[in-house]
């Protein structure tokens, strides 16, 4: 059995697809299946089991003998969410009871920490342990996700192998319960659809022109293609960046997003919102030597590429991975 936390969020859905898709077929979802949107994107999935979130400790008890590795990809992940104590509960303490059920049982381990650990990326964007406990976090989900890493690196006892994945912006079908927290690319589609147009957050930092504020936006199959690599290899266990290595700017994603709906360009800037302005990310970029240090060397898809893709493929037909 491979089991997935978070297994009915964006990327635990297609980590599942993707599994699927590589010929594993005995797959166990976790997650409180209590959002019907959400649910919309295990439709079609063939599942051995689904384990709501708070059965699952007891469920590794009894099930742990026919587990081969554990994805834990639950979390809550609103950036804008500022009650710690959900944090605590969700992304440090559940995560610390899969931790050590792993250990337990001698299960491998691949979790999902986050770029936003890096904060304004004072240190760079390095995935080396020995800074981990410097980095300064703008907000609570990262501070969270950060906490995990620091308890996981700082473990006497760990998994035979384990890997907590930064993940920098992610985009891809199977995001369309989001909201607000969706990728920039599922909100170009929608304002561009309704409206022929797209508003972009207006700069507020004298060294970065309006849309040119620049992330490392990286698709979905390739977060799900290290994932896969990940649990196949289980070896050089650690921490690791999971982004492209190159940073893009909103204005060349927008773009990309006209060009793939076969529009015409018309972009306008609208002031930050200020509940985020002073935590807001002007530059990620992954800095991805580490794991190719190990062996992987399947390329990742271009931000036009993999914009192209969403679009046309998903998007466009409303279809779900």
């Amino acid at each position: 059995m491979i089991v997935v936390t978070g297994a009915a969020g964006f990327i635990g859905s297609c980590l599942l697809a993707g599994l699927q898709n590589a010929g594993y077929v005995d797959l166990v979802a976790v997650d409180d299946f209590s959002n019907s949107s959400k649910n919309k994107n295990l439709a079609g999935k063939k599942l051995t089991a689904k384990v709501d979130r708070k059965d699952f400790f007891r469920w590794i008890e009894d099930n742990h003998r026919f587990v081969q590795v554990i994805f834990h990809l639950g979390a809550r992940t609103d950036t804008t969410e500022f009650n710690r104590e959900i944090f605590q509960e969700l992304n440090v303490d559940y995560s610390k009871k899969v931790w050590n059920l792993c250990v337990e049982f001698g299960l491998p381990l691949i979790y999902a920490s986050s770029a936003a650990t890096y904060g304004l990326g004072e240190l760079g964007f390095e995935d080396n342990h020995s800074v981990i406990k410097n980095l300064k976090p703008l907000n609570p989900y990262g501070e969270s996700k950060n906490e995990f890493d620091c308890w996981a690196v700082d473990q006497n006892t760990k998994p035979y192998f384990w890997s907590g994945l930064k993940f920098f912006n992610v985009y891809g079908p199977n995001e369309y319960h989001k909201g607000r927290m969706a990728s920039v690319i599922l909100h170009a589609f929608n304002q561009i659809t309704q409206s022929g147009a797209m508003k972009l957050f207006r700069s507020h930092n004298s060294n970065y022109r309006d849309g040119e504020q620049l992330r490392d936006f990286v698709y979905v199959k390739d977060v799900v293609s290290v994932c896969i690599y990940l649990m196949e290899t289980r070896k050089n266990s650690g921490i690791y960046n999971l982004g492209t290595g190159k940073a893009r700017s909103f204005v060349d994603l927008t773009k990309a997003t006209f060009k793939a709906m076969e529009k015409s360009e018309d972009i306008s800037f609208v002031d930050t919102p200020i509940d985020i302005r002073d935590k807001y990310q002007y530059f990620t970029e992954a800095n991805m030597a580490k794991l190719k240090s190990t062996g992987y060397q399947k390329p990742f898809h271009t931000l036009e590429e993999g914009v192209a893709d969403y679009v046309g493929n998903y998007l466009m037909t409303n279809k779900y991975l």
